[in-house]
């Protein structure tokens, strides 16, 4: 009898539990099967089969909340550039294309006849053209500079413990993001700014600092994607508010023409005006040098 039991505790053993065939990196996830397979719609009758065991890549998380945008389910889940060349996504969600590993196609249209060309983030990085636009290559984004604000509090923030502090959040929260890559903390008190560069050496393609930069996204700015609802925040500090800054391997090649029309309007003031200040110039030296002319001529005449 007693071989019995424990053959079947044995068998109850290697039987996986239901409870554990899920995926704890995306809430709308289903898993089910021997052995635990895990996926998303992202479109009607259109599967995306997920690895659960890191983060969801970036291109399959916006698809999934475009589907559900359009199937009317809730999708709610010292600062500045660090360089010149840094960039916000102005543009925010659209349906992308993505390849078959979870990486954004390096043309994306929307469903559209306008096309843009994205960075390994997604995030638009030139003008925007028809679909005969060419864009060569997909380029990495290595370094992402996530300024943050947090909540009020009562006591003081450390800031020669932060940096540590910050890196081990990153790394707790973001299923073992290598906090090695957290490259250097800022911190204003009278701001409640929080400012984190994480950065890759260029040609590193093992890390991809957007998936990060976009979950944490998530969970200050609207809620968390992880099936665990908790928020993204540093020991007692609780972030209330999130800028992402881009910084890519090769400068983005945005033009003039896409400027905003304040912009524009302050840029073309001030060219008319200097045209206007050296022209003014020109017609006073050249009444000046009539004037010279002029009076040397009366000395030359005879008396």
């Amino acid at each position: 009898m007693k071989m019995w039991i424990a053959l079947v505790l044995v068998a109850f053993a290697a039987t996986p539990s239901a409870e554990s065939c899920d995926c704890e990196p995306l809430k709308w996830a289903t898993c089910d099967g021997t052995p635990c397979t895990c996926f998303v719609l992202v479109g009607d009758n259109m599967k995306q089969t997920l690895d659960c065991n890191k983060l969801i890549p970036k291109c399959f998380l916006m698809k999934v909340e475009m589907y559900r945008a359009k199937k009317g389910l809730s999708t709610r889940t010292i600062g500045g550039k660090p360089v010149e060349t840094a960039f916000v996504d102005n543009d925010g969600i659209y349906d992308p294309e993505c390849e078959n590993d979870g990486k954004f196609k390096a043309k994306q249209c929307n469903n559209t006849e306008e096309c843009w060309c994205v960075n390994s983030a997604g995030v638009r990085r030139t003008d925007k053209g028809d679909k005969n636009l060419k864009c060569e290559k997909l380029v990495e984004t290595n370094w992402v500079r996530l300024q943050l604000k947090h909540k009020p509090v009562s006591t003081p923030v450390n800031k020669d413990t932060l940096k540590v502090a910050v890196a081990d959040a990153i790394h707790k929260r973001y299923l073992n993001f290598n906090k090695d890559l957290v490259d250097n903390v800022e911190y204003d008190a009278e701001s409640r700014m929080i400012v984190v560069d994480v950065k890759k050496p260029k040609g590193e393609r093992k890390s991809d600092l957007a998936n990060m930069a976009y979950y944490m996204e998530k969970d200050v700015k609207v809620l968390p994607l992880f099936k665990q609802q908790q928020n993204f925040s540093v020991g007692s500090l609780e972030m209330e508010n999130i800028l992402v800054y881009y910084v890519d391997e090769e400068a983005p090649t945005f033009t003039m023409k896409h400027l905003s029309g304040g912009i524009i309007a302050v840029i073309v003031v001030v060219s008319l005006a200097v045209v206007a200040g050296l022209l003014v110039l020109f017609f006073a030296r050249k009444r000046q040098n009539q004037r010279y002319n002029k009076a040397q001529q009366r000395e030359l005449e005879p008396m």
